[in-house]
């Protein structure tokens, strides 16, 4: 992740605290931990197991990360991308 990336997030006012305008950690980091698994989805086809090897953890741990992020199984991959692909 790039500097610059997390400036123009701030800029335009995603995932700010309110005070002071300064983004949230635990949001952006959520946001990008959201990119890399979806792009580990995208890139194995959606299966579960060869996308949790590629980023190096268990499937029932990527299956608890999905969860938590709001990932379906069910998602088609385009969807995948165009709400990911944008924000980091």
């Amino acid at each position: 992740m790039q500097v610059q990336s997390v400036s123009d997030e701030a800029k335009v006012g995603r995932f700010l605290d309110g005070e002071g305008g300064r983004p949230r950690l635990k949001e952006l980091v959520a946001e990008y931990e959201r990119k890399l698994i979806l792009n580990a989805l995208t890139a194995s086809g959606g299966h579960q197991r060869r996308a949790a090897a590629s980023l190096g953890v268990l499937p029932t741990t990527l299956l608890e990360k999905m969860k938590r992020l709001g990932i379906h199984r069910s998602s088609p991959t385009p969807d995948f991308l165009s709400r990911s692909s944008s924000r980091f």
